[in-house]
């Protein structure tokens, strides 16, 4: 099957229950898995569909489970004016200027170790613009190293940068321990954290009352945008309150499928210029100046 009519037989398979929105003047995009393909760059293609949108008087945003510092590299691409990291915990101006920000509670966070911890999950605090590890040898490390573009810092323990944890992950190889324990994490964390999955191997803590829908909510504010004129695009479960927020969700092929599921449109994978086959195909139709 060619591109284009691959492109045809995914587009029909979003599964939204709400009409998608006919008008668009802000797009959000996660990044990994989305905006960023799996050498972790970005797209020359994307980075032309990004500028359409701009010409077209629509404006774009990002927003990843990223630490703000580890989103350099996308922010420098694409030039974004508004960015936000740790799941919505941080908004950033394109400038690394801070907009707001906010940390996991203190108490949530030491329940979190000592609840992942006994289950083998290496444990990863970012904090103070650092990252802080206390075994560097543990199975991701190198490849999120790779990801986030700065290296880890090795702790005996966590100290008091416990207190400004803007998102603890805890890693594992174990990934049916880490979905198990998802639901189990948000129940212990309380009011003082999220908790949510942003990869297989992943399960993030982050910012209480924080997520991707209230960054869509802020970019939302800063761009003077209604809500319903918002389009989301994503791939992970993480993801999902940025479909519930925004007034056009779209997937990527290679999402999960619990996201393609609360989707209006699946577009082709992020190794196939899925972001933007989905700003052309989806999004242009519906700015302002279409």
């Amino acid at each position: 099957m060619s591109v284009s009519n691959l492109a045809e037989a995914i587009d029909e398979r979003g599964g939204a229950a709400s009409a998608p929105s006919s008008r668009i003047r802000l797009m959000v995009s996660d990044v990994d898995g989305t905006l960023v393909n799996k050498a972790k760059e970005v797209a020359p293609a994307t980075v032309e569909a990004v500028r359409r949108l701009h010409a077209a008087g629509i404006a774009f945003a990002a927003v990843s489970a990223r630490p703000p510092r580890g989103m350099k590299l996308m922010v420098e691409a694409l030039n974004v004016d508004l960015f936000g990291g740790f799941n919505g915990g941080s908004i950033l101006r394109r400038d690394f200027s801070v907009v707001e920000e906010h940390f996991v509670a203190a108490d949530a966070a030491r329940a979190g170790i000592a609840l992942m911890k006994p289950r083998g999950a290496s444990i990863w605090v970012f904090a103070d613009n650092e990252w802080f590890v206390t075994d560097p040898d543990s199975t991701y490390v190198a490849g999120e190293t790779r990801t986030v573009a700065f290296p880890p810092t090795v702790v005996e323990d966590f100290g008091d940068h416990i207190t400004r944890a803007g998102k603890i992950v805890f890693s594992s190889t174990d990934f049916d321990m880490l979905a198990a324990s998802e639901p189990e994490l948000q129940a212990l964390a309380g009011a003082g954290a999220t908790a949510r999955r942003s990869q297989a191997k992943y399960l993030d803590m982050t910012p209480p009352g924080t997520d991707k829908g209230y960054a869509v909510r802020a970019f939302a504010r800063h761009y003077g945008v209604a809500l319903d004129e918002v389009a989301v695009i994503g791939d992970m479960s993480n993801d999902l309150p940025m479909f519930s927020t925004g007034g056009l969700a779209i997937a990527m092929g290679n999402g999960a499928p619990e996201v393609k599921e609360q989707a209006h449109f699946v577009t082709l994978t992020n190794e196939e210029d899925g972001v933007a086959h989905a700003i052309d195909r989806f999004v242009l139709p519906r700015g302002p100046r279409a």
